[in-house]
């Protein structure tokens, strides 16, 4: 039989969902009440079968991957990073993970976090006292410049004023829009910004391989293997740059967003990043002391995944729970549903890090939460990002009191899920 789709009746509360929370996403938690873990968007050539819950993400990702395909050809994002290892099947992505990998593992990371507070430094230097600033633009700066700077090995402060609208646009060149029922729809606007950024990419891509360096960064590992041309490495480039800071940018921005609307919760961090770090920089070991500031970032990453929902197509005809899915189908398997999802979690609205405190009897079923998705082919930056989020925190927090000034915010679904209109805070020095 076929997925359950919205009559006219749930369609209305479903519209009702979306203009009370100013997101599509106000939507999709009217059609799960309604119609459960799996059910059928039906648009006019948008027909989505939606999944959520833990068993449907097991059968997406782990038993029935081989059925899905992550590459859709009328995607913007294929044109965009052509065959980035986001978007690569098969034998190709596993050789391309392969070869990435080292440079994304943990012990590779330690070496990358005196530049990550280096960057998080340089951006905070120029802050005015008592300032109110947009914190998911200078998060964004921040998570640029590390991103950059510790995978390839590039300082991007040159060219970060000049590229930075390019990137914005060429984010919004992948956000949902008319191209998901009209995915031959033309993308007017968008040339410019895509040729600047495949200029830069070029660029640092020649200049390494002139340079004949042999150093461990992303970059160099790439230029090194002699399997991968100019084309192979700026769509991994492009693919790192787009997907890596963006994510980080998100998590950065509702982390702040939520410490500045929980005070308790701030200063409860407070305490324990100036107890653990004694006015020392965030370091590779003491990091790893913050077990709250992890809990915070998890219960964040719970609220607000970044990537909400992950898209696949199926490449045959399935069958899950008598629910037919022909082969073609896309599907979604909804994060942000499944993190929200009432039978798994309890007070799934409220923001609660102690749910992640160490030994709670509230640790998550398996494939409750997936911020990075899940199975083989999780995320392949995960330890970064994580990493990443707890070094700029604690070093945000260890130097500043943040404000929130505009506390009501909605969910944004563009490339990532973002708080619009931002995160306008006042910063303050702290005095300790």
């Amino acid at each position: 039989m076929q997925p359950p789709f919205p009559d006219q009746q749930v369609s209305r509360q479903a519209l009702k969902g979306i203009l009370q929370q100013r997101s599509i996403l106000g939507g999709l938690e009217v059609f799960h009440r309604a119609l459960g873990d799996i059910f059928q968007i039906t648009l006019p050539g948008f027909r989505p079968i939606v999944f959520a819950g833990p068993e449907a993400n097991r059968f997406v990702l782990v038993t029935h991957r081989q059925d899905f395909l992550w590459r859709v050809n009328d995607d913007p994002v294929v044109r965009l990073l052509r065959h980035g290892v986001l978007i690569e099947d098969g034998e190709a992505h596993d050789r391309l993970r392969e070869q990435m990998n080292p440079s994304l593992h943990r012990h590779a990371l330690q070496t990358y976090v005196p530049e990550m507070v280096q960057f998080t430094d340089q951006i905070t230097d120029k802050w005015q006292e008592n300032r109110t600033l947009d914190m998911l633009v200078e998060m964004r700066k921040i998570a640029l410049l590390t991103l950059v700077g510790t995978l390839f090995d590039v300082d991007l402060t040159p060219h970060l004023n000049r590229l930075f609208p390019h990137i914005l646009k060429t984010l919004k060149y992948i956000s949902p829009g008319t191209w998901l029922i009209w995915p031959q729809a033309p993308r007017l606007g968008y040339k410019r910004s895509l040729k600047e950024m495949d200029a830069y990419l070029y660029n640092i891509i020649t200049a390494r391989r002139d340079s004949n360096a042999h150093q461990n960064d992303l970059l160099s590992s790439m230029v090194n293997d002699s399997d991968l041309n100019n084309d192979l490495i700026r769509d991994q480039l492009l693919t790192m740059l787009i997907a890596g800071h963006d994510t980080s940018t998100a998590l950065l921005a509702w982390s702040l967003y939520l410490l500045g609307t929980h005070p308790s919760v701030m200063a409860r961090l407070q305490i324990e990043v100036d107890d653990t770090l004694e006015g020392i920089q965030p370091n590779a070991e003491n990091i790893s002391r913050l077990i709250y500031l992890s809990q915070v970032i998890k219960e964040t990453l719970r609220l607000y995944p970044p990537i909400h929902a992950g898209n696949r197509v199926a490449a045959t005809d399935l069958e899950y729970k008598d629910y037919a899915i022909p082969a073609g189908s896309r599907i979604m398997y909804s994060i942000y549903l499944t993190h929200r999802h009432p039978d798994y979690w309890s007070d799934p609205s409220q923001f609660e890090p102690d749910r992640f405190a160490p030994g709670s009897h509230n640790t998550p079923k398996s494939y409750t939460y997936l911020p990075f998705g899940g199975g083989p082919r999780n995320c392949i930056g995960s330890a970064y990002a994580q990493v990443e989020a707890k070094v700029i925190l604690a070093r945000l927090i260890q130097k500043f009191n943040f404000t929130l000034v505009q506390p009501k915010v909605h969910t944004f679904m563009g490339a990532t899920l973002e708080p619009r209109p931002g995160v306008l805070m006042q910063v303050e020095t702290r005095q300790r």
